[in-house]
């Protein structure tokens, strides 16, 4: 488990919010130069956003499409950054 290996080591594992693919690729980016894992997240607001502002988001459409659509995103492009990711798109308002 990422987390108690953590804990174990003594380190924190930050998680980091990210609303486009250019913001996971800099999250993917960095902890790979460091050679440490990542965590993304995804919150109601930056899901929806990561969909495209012109979906609406009056039912959460917008927000769950963009959820699942980063967390794809995260899962196909991690692999090449060599190191482990965790992904939470739980980030949301509770409404």
């Amino acid at each position: 488990n990422l987390l108690k290996f953590a804990k174990a080591k003594g380190f924190a594992l930050p998680a980091f919010n990210c609303t486009t693919s250019s913001s996971c690729n800099a999250v993917l980016e960095a902890a790979a130069k460091l050679g440490m894992p990542a965590y993304i997240q995804f919150s109601e607001g930056g899901s929806a956003f990561f969909c495209g502002k012109g979906v609406p988001n009056d039912k959460k459409q917008a927000s769950i499409l963009g959820a699942v659509a980063g967390a794809h995103f995260v899962r196909n492009v991690a692999p090449a950054y060599g190191i482990p990711v965790l992904v939470h798109s739980d980030h949301c308002a509770k409404k």
